[in-house]
């Protein structure tokens, strides 16, 4: 769920309510991805693609999605999930082995902070096409009085979130995540810097869930 602005009985309460009335914080943000597609639609890239949902999501919309995880058991899933959908690939390459303008959608759901993030917007600048998008859900610790007002945003809109999803409490505790979990170090003012560094223009604002988004279009040359 993300560190929050409270701390011990209160994030306790806060991850037993979660799991009680569990979503996904992570799933809720397709549908933001999916409002925001570039114009020109030929090659996506999901990077972390996990269990393959977002790729699946965004086949319909492209010629060719390609899923990449560095997990094995993470592709294996995607790649059995995903076996129906023939415009639909799945790999383990990384930002740096794409070619130069040749991607025109990149997406990263929570990854960011599991990278080098300087490294990785540098290659998401580069290896988008003119006009290509660049659509990231990322996550950072609450560090500034804006950070922690919008924890406290996500603490109340949280539980809201989870009993319209499952109005009925879990009998059995939400099970741990089945992908790596890292906790993110870099603050969201730090990743702004980066952004405006690498991807001028880009708009990056907080969300709820404990999350921000990164929306960038890259200029023509």
């Amino acid at each position: 769920m993300g560190t929050s602005l409270i701390g011990g009985r209160g994030a306790q309460w806060v991850r037993e309510l979660n799991a009680r009335h569990p979503w996904s914080h992570n799933d809720y943000f397709h549908s933001w991805i999916l409002a925001n597609l570039p114009d020109r639609r030929g090659r996506a890239l999901d990077m972390g693609c996990g269990r393959g949902g977002l790729v699946r999501a965004l086949s319909p919309h492209f010629d060719h999605i390609v899923g990449a995880d560095a997990d094995g058991e993470m592709r294996r899933i995607a790649e059995a999930t995903s076996a129906a959908v023939d415009n639909v690939s799945i790999t383990d390459r990384q930002l740096d082995s794409w070619a130069d303008d040749s991607i025109d959608l990149v997406t990263m759901v929570a990854v960011l902070h599991h990278l080098d993030i300087d490294d990785a917007l540098r290659h998401v600048e580069r290896i988008l096409a003119p006009g290509g998008r660049a659509l990231i859900v990322g996550l950072a610790p609450p560090r500034s009085v804006r950070d922690l007002l919008w924890d406290s945003v996500s603490i109340v809109t949280n539980p809201l979130i989870g009993f319209l999803h499952h109005p009925w409490p879990s009998p059995v505790p939400a099970p741990p995540p089945p992908f790596p979990v890292k906790d993110p170090v870099v603050s969201f003012d730090e990743i702004e810097d980066l952004v405006d560094q690498w991807l001028p223009g880009a708009m990056m604002r907080h969300r709820i869930g404990f999350r921000h988004t990164i929306e960038w279009t890259k200029p023509p040359r």
